[in-house]
C-alpha cells in the first residue's frame, strides 16, 4: 500500500484583509477538507505562499494544520528555503511537530550540479522523516528526472515524487525507474496520472472543490474511465489554473466563488486583470453546473 495515497490538498494560506495569517480560518479550512474527503494536507508550499512569511509565521501554520488535522488524516509539510540548512530545520520541525512527511524541492536558489541535488536531500534525509520529492523544472531550475529519481530513491527516506513537469509520460518511466510512489503535481493530469499507475495526487484546485476532487481520484483509481472522464470534463477548464504562475490568486478566487473565502495573496502577488476573474467564474460554473 502506498504511504501517501489518494488527495493531498496543498493547502492555501488564509489572510485577512491586512495580510495577516488568519489562523482561525485555516484551522477552518482543514476541517472543511478533511470533511469532504481529502487524504491528506500540505501547508506551505508554493500555493501556501511560504515564501511571504516569516519564520514564525511559518513554524505556526504547520503546527495549526497539524493541530487541526489531529491524526485524521496525514500532513506533509512544504520544506522549501534557500539554504539546505534551513530546509533541514523545516524537516525536523515538521518531524517534532508529528508530520507524516514533507514535500521537498531540490536547491531552488540557482542550477545546482547533480551532485549538490543529491547531497541536499541526502542532509534532509538524515532527518528520519519521509520525504516527498517535489519536481517542478517549470518554475525551478532542477529536473528531477527518472533517472536523477532512481538515484534519490535509493535514500532510505525518499520515498515518493511529486511530479509537475505535466509530461504523463513521466509516469510511466518513474514507475519503471524506481520503486517511488508518484503523486500527480498538476491538476489537469488528474485523471491520466491515476489511470497510468500515479497512486497520489497533490492537489490546488480542491482547496475550492474537495469533494469534486476526491471523487474525480477515486474513480480513475477504479478505472471508471466513463465516469471519471465526464466529470473530468467539467473540471479541466479550472485545473488548467491551477498550471500557471497566478494559481495562488486564481485559487483564492475559486474559494471565494465556492462560499469560503479565505482573504487575499500576499505582496507582490496583486490582483489579476478582470477579465481572468471572468474566465475563472465561467470555468467554475461550468464545473459545478454539470
Amino acid at each position: 500500500m502506498a504511504k501517501f495515497e489518494g488527495v493531498y490538498v496543498a493547502l492555501v494560506t488564509p489572510f485577512t484583509e491586512s495580510y495577516e495569517v488568519d489562523y482561525k480560518r485555516l484551522a477552518e479550512l482543514c476541517e472543511w477538507q478533511i470533511e469532504n474527503g481529502a487524504n491528506g494536507l500540505v501547508p506551505t508550499g508554493s500555493l501556501g505562499e511560504y515564501a511571504t512569511m516569516s519564520n514564525e509565521e511559518r513554524a505556526k501554520v504547520v503546527e495549526t494544520v497539524i493541530d487541526a488535522a489531529a491524526g485524521r488524516v496525514p500532513v506533509v509539510v512544504g520544506s522549501a528555503a534557500p539554504s539546505t540548512q534551513q530546509a533541514v530545520s523545516w524537516v525536523q520541525h515538521a518531524k517534532d511537530k508529528g508530520a507524516a512527511g514533507v514535500m521537498a524541492l531540490p536547491p531552488i536558489n540557482y542550477k545546482p550540479l547533480e551532485n549538490e541535488v543529491i547531497a541536499h536531500y541526502e542532509a534532509l534525509n538524515s532527518v528520519g522523516l519521509p520525504i516527498v520529492g517535489y519536481n517542478n523544472p517549470h518554475d525551478y531550475k532542477v529536473d528531477l528526472t527518472p533517472d536523477l529519481l532512481a538515484k534519490l530513491s535509493k535514500l532510505e527516506n525518499f520515498v515518493a515524487v511529486k511530479e509537475f513537469s505535466g509530461d504523463i509520460r513521466r509516469v510511466h518511466e518513474i514507475l519503471a525507474k524506481t520503486d517511488l510512489e508518484v503523486m500527480i503535481g498538476v491538476d489537469d493530469l488528474a485523471m491520466e496520472g491515476p489511470l497510468f499507475g500515479a497512486t497520489g495526487w497533490i492537489s490546488g484546485v480542491s482547496n475550492a472543490l474537495p469533494k469534486e476532487g476526491a471523487e474525480l481520484f477515486k474513480l480513475a483509481r477504479e478505472g471508471k474511465l466513463e465516469e471519471a472522464s465526464k466529470l473530468y470534463k467539467h473540471l479541466l477548464p479550472l485545473f488548467h489554473f491551477d498550471a500557471n504562475p497566478q494559481l495562488v490568486q486564481s485559487i483564492k478566487y475559486m474559494m471565494e466563488l465556492a462560499g469560503f473565502p479565505v482573504g487575499p495573496a500576499r505582496p507582490p502577488r496583486l490582483r489579476l486583470p478582470e477579465a481572468d476573474y471572468q474566465a475563472i467564474k465561467k470555468a467554475y460554473e461550468y464545473a459545478v453546473n454539470r
